[in-house]
């Protein structure tokens, strides 16, 4: 008996977020605060199903995923697990430390901090498709069986995060 599932996908002129960053390097370097206009693709796998023929719902995918990147839109994105930085929020702002020296101040409503430990376009891939995985179980699309998502970063420079459900 053989095994079967469908793919489908949705990248969308909306799918897009606008970002300020900066990575941290080995050999203590850091390189310096810039932005990026992101774009994000997604391709989700699994049965169909049963009841309406289809993988996930177009319309609750899209309207997800425009979520997830208006969440970061217009955002200094801050990664709150990479060991050399200190990130403390305080009167109304956060402030970043790179190796115990202060290094940036900003305004608390204009920066995410996510739960990765550096804002490479892979670590964005991964953290907006567990993002989505998560959104998905709560509406109840718990068939889903992969997501693969990527983030470019500029015109031909993206990375793909694949997560296949366990």
């Amino acid at each position: 008996m053989s095994k079967s599932s469908f793919r489908v996908s949705v990248t969308k002129d909306y799918l897009v977020f606008a970002s300020a960053h900066f990575i941290t390097f080995s050999g203590h370097r850091c390189e310096p605060l810039h932005g990026h206009n992101y774009r994000v693709g997604v391709v989700i796998e699994g049965p169909l199903d049963a009841e309406c023929w289809y993988v996930v719902d177009f319309s609750v995918l899209k309207t997800v995923m425009r979520r997830l990147c208006d969440a970061i839109d217009h955002k200094m994105l801050l990664p709150t697990r990479n060991p050399r930085l200190s990130i403390d929020r305080r009167e109304g702002a956060v402030h970043v430390a790179l190796d115990g020296k202060p290094k940036y101040v900003f305004p608390e409503e204009d920066c995410m901090l996510l739960d990765i430990p550096n804002t490479t376009v892979e670590m964005l891939a991964q953290y907006l498709a567990q993002s989505l995985r998560a959104e998905l179980r709560s509406a109840g699309a718990n068939h889903v069986t992969a997501i693969e998502m990527e983030v470019e970063e500029n015109f031909g420079q993206s990375a793909t995060y694949r997560e296949e459900a366990t």
